[in-house]
């Protein structure tokens, strides 16, 4: 066997459909970028999208849009990949850590009013992993304390918390479409918000900055000069990756259906082998599985490493849970301890799921796994 964590769910209709914008003589930002965000809005239930390079400058551009910048305050959770806190340092502000729950690694809305300072000034949570975070929870502090909701959704994309899909909650949240999240544009990202005036200063700041767009300029029946009333940041998504986005989004609903599958089989395999912990997935909350992690507890008979290590010696890949970004070297200036983010991001890891990954491989993953924890369960029925 030979299984890699992820694979993207593409096929011709996505190729055909880049060659297309290819041959229009359309590449740069332009009408299929429009059309991905006009068909992304109405999926997720929010009024307006606006498409980035990625979630990063998605989310970068969100927070300075929204006013943040030097001497302010953004709370994030550590548990995250680095671009969460980085796009805070990137406005000129300081990123304010917290833990997470344990059951759902997500941020623990209960350490946030514990961290909220005179110079807080918005709230950024992380649906880690796909699964949302407690967002009446943290909507209420933000609500009490008149900060700003920012949601870093990169994997988040046909999740839904209490049957409202991410992204349709009425706050700013950013998406990805990097290659190991749920629909892919090769690299991406999208902005969902209700706010029209904030949704028009984020489709001027992806394009420096500028008046009009060149589409607008292109239409037009007489000759516009643009201005640049204000300084902003070439964020411009193509229309040849909004080509491959159309066609993805197309796909989405599939997408996600197939994951749970492979999830809900993860879920019964594994459940009965000891030394390790599934994630728990709320009542409320539709889960699209962006990942599946496990983690290795104490008892284990081998640590998380010495599991991966094994796993690839079978041919199968497999990742180390999400980074302690306070315990990343460029934030060595973070010296105090999370605890639950400590633990989580030692003893957990990625299995692999994608669409296409075959009964035959998950048997094999799960086998593997069996045979390494609990030998004695050997041959049990997958």
């Amino acid at each position: 066997m030979n299984i890699p964590v992820a694979i993207p769910f593409l096929g011709r209709e996505e190729e055909e459909a880049a060659v297309r914008a290819i041959r229009s003589g359309w590449v740069t930002q332009g009408p299929l970028v429009k059309e991905f965000e006009d068909r992304f809005a109405e999926y997720v239930g929010a009024k307006y999208a606006v498409a980035t390079t990625s979630c990063t400058t998605a989310l970068h551009a969100a927070l300075a849009v929204s006013g943040i910048g030097p001497g302010d305050e953004v709370i994030v959770p550590s548990l995250s990949f680095i671009a969460t806190a980085n796009a805070v340092v990137h406005c000129g502000a300081k990123p304010v850590f917290v833990d997470i729950d344990a059951e759902t690694c997500n941020m623990d809305p209960r350490q946030l009013e514990g961290v909220i300072s005179k110079k807080t000034k918005a709230i950024m949570p992380v649906h880690q992993m796909g699964l949302p975070a407690e967002l009446d929870a943290i909507k209420a502090i933000t609500d009490k304390h008149g900060l700003l909701l920012i949601e870093d959704a990169a994997c988040a994309i046909g999740s839904a918390y209490k049957g409202i899909r991410i992204g349709g909650h009425g706050n700013t949240a950013c998406f990805s479409f990097h290659p190991r999240k749920i629909i892919t544009t090769g690299e991406g990202g999208m902005i969902t918000t209700d706010d029209a005036d904030l949704a028009a200063r984020l489709r001027r700041f992806r394009h420096h900055g500028m008046s009009v767009s060149d589409m607008e300029r292109h239409k037009a029946n007489k000759v516009i000069i643009e201005q640049y009333p204000e300084i902003g940041y070439n964020y411009r998504m193509t229309d040849i990756q909004a080509a491959i986005g159309i066609e993805q989004m197309k796909k989405l609903d599939v997408i996600v259906e197939k994951r749970r599958s492979i999830a809900a089989y993860y879920d019964k395999q594994l459940s009965t082998i000891p030394g390790i912990r599934l994630l728990r997935v709320p009542d409320h909350i539709y889960h699209n599985y962006q990942s599946y992690w496990i983690e290795v507890l104490e008892s284990s008979p081998v640590s998380r490493d010495q599991l991966m290590a094994r796993f690839l010696e079978k041919g199968i890949s497999a990742r180390r849970g999400i980074m302690a970004i306070h315990r990343e070297q460029c934030y060595s200036a973070y010296a105090f301890s999370l605890p639950v983010t400590e633990r989580i991001t030692k003893h957990t890891m990625l299995l692999a799921l994608y669409p296409s990954l075959s009964q035959e491989e998950l048997e094999y993953v799960t086998r593997c796994m069996r045979e390494l924890l609990a030998p004695d369960q050997e041959g049990a029925s997958a």
